[in-house]
């Protein structure tokens, strides 16, 4: 499956987000993309597959830069687990079903969520 969704980490909130208004950006955009992933009806298997992230690159880049690094591996921040801690909490209530799944972060023209199956042998 294909979801045109822009990938966010998971911030790191304390109790004191639950009241504050308006809420500090990291955190909107965590609440945005977790409204997005259950409007888009984000369907995650508990085993056997591979996440990939499709993480967008800076509109600041060159056309050249862009060209090369588009496909390539994304290593730098967010950190891979804070994504996949994000998409996670954001499909399941208690996620602590998910047992085996691989996770690979991209770079991308547009950001997007790419989930494929693995087929076990």
């Amino acid at each position: 499956m294909e979801y045109f969704i822009c990938p966010v980490p998971k911030p790191r909130m304390s109790n004191r987000d639950k009241f504050l208004h308006p809420p500090r950006p990291p955190v909107q955009r965590y609440w945005n993309f977790v409204d997005q992933c259950r409007l888009e009806r984000v369907v995650i298997p508990c085993f056997s597959v591979h996440v990939i992230f499709i993480l967008p690159m800076p509109a600041s880049w060159s056309k050249k830069k862009k060209a090369q690094t588009n496909g390539k591996p994304h290593m730098q921040k967010p950190d891979l687990d804070n994504l996949l801690k994000a998409l996670g909490d954001a499909i399941y209530h208690n996620d602590s079903g998910i047992h085996d799944i691989w996770v690979t972060k991209r770079w991308g023209v547009q950001g997007k969520i790419l989930v494929k199956e693995i087929k076990c042998i």
